[in-house]
Formats: structure tokens, C-alpha cells, sequence
């Protein structure tokens, strides 16, 4: 792994519970592992893949420090509407997208629910905390390209 493994957490803030226990466990991740992290706000798990398209793009007018690895963070939680299909299934796209087209460690961490309850046991750090494996997923994805660099074509 890189020495220190520099992050940014995209997170939803939409569900602002669940989002604080995504969060909690994902940060607590990072800290154990060394690593250092940034968090950036977006209104809903649809805009996270933008988001971290927008932070990996290189002389796209963004100024600030390059990022080893990302933790996608949200909640989609279904309703009445096929709104929950369209936003589950694009938003996972376009990480994935994002990871095989142009090689960003991304750690998933998502959740897509039929309910608060289901959300809350799901993202509780006291639970299956899937921040914490969202971002030990970002951080394995992070040492996985560094050892491919090192060994190069």
C-alpha cells in the first residue's frame, strides 16, 4: 500500500442518520489504517459518481491534492416509484464505470434498502457497519493498483 493513503469519502447526506453511521465506521477505518481523508457532500447517492469523476479529473480546473482512493457513501431507500431502480442501478454503474474505465479504487458503499430498518442495520457501526467495509474495500483497491504499478507491463 502507499505509504499513506490519501482518500476522499463521497457521501450522500440524504438519509442524514444513516449517512453519520456510514460515516462513523468508514473515518474509523481510514484512522486505524493510517490513512488520511477528505469528505465531500453531495445531495443524493445519484450525484457520487460525478462527484468522484469530478475529484480524479486530472487539469479539469481542480486544484486540490490527488487522491490514492474514494469511499462512495449513501443510502437509497425503495419507494412507490421506479425513481429507486433508476437510482440504485446508475449510481453503481457509474462507479463501476469509473473503476474498470479508468482504474479508480472505489470503495462501494451504497446501501440500497426497502426500509430505514434495514438501512439502520446495514450502516450502524455497532451492526455491519458497511462504511467500515466500504472503505477497507477503497483501501485493498489501493494496494492492489500500487502492487500492479510497481510490477508494471
Amino acid at each position: 500500500m502507499t505509504a499513506r493513503p490519501h482518500i476522499l469519502i463521497v457521501e450522500s447526506r440524504y438519509y442524514a442518520e444513516v449517512a453519520a453511521e456510514l460515516l462513523q465506521g468508514a473515518v474509523a477505518t481510514l484512522e486505524a489504517a493510517g490513512a488520511s481523508h477528505d469528505r465531500l457532500e453531495v445531495p443524493g447517492a445519484f450525484e457520487i459518481p460525478g462527484a468522484i469523476a469530478l475529484a480524479a479529473a486530472p487539469g479539469a480546473g481542480y486544484d486540490g491534492p490527488a487522491y490514492d482512493g474514494f469511499v462512495a457513501l449513501g443510502c437509497v431507500i425503495r419507494g412507490e416509484t421506479s425513481h429507486y431502480d433508476y437510482v440504485c442501478g446508475e449510481s453503481a454503474r457509474g462507479l463501476m464505470d469509473l473503476s474498470v474505465g479508468r482504474g479508480l479504487a472505489i470503495g462501494y458503499g451504497i446501501l440500497t434498502v426497502d426500509n430505514r430498518e434495514q438501512a439502520m442495520e446495514r450502516a450502524a457501526v455497532d451492526r455491519k457497519n458497511k462504511g467500515r467495509d466500504a472503505a477497507e474495500a477503497a483501501l485493498h483497491m489501493v494496494e492492489l493498483r500500487a502492487r500492479f504499478e510497481r510490477q508494471g507491463p
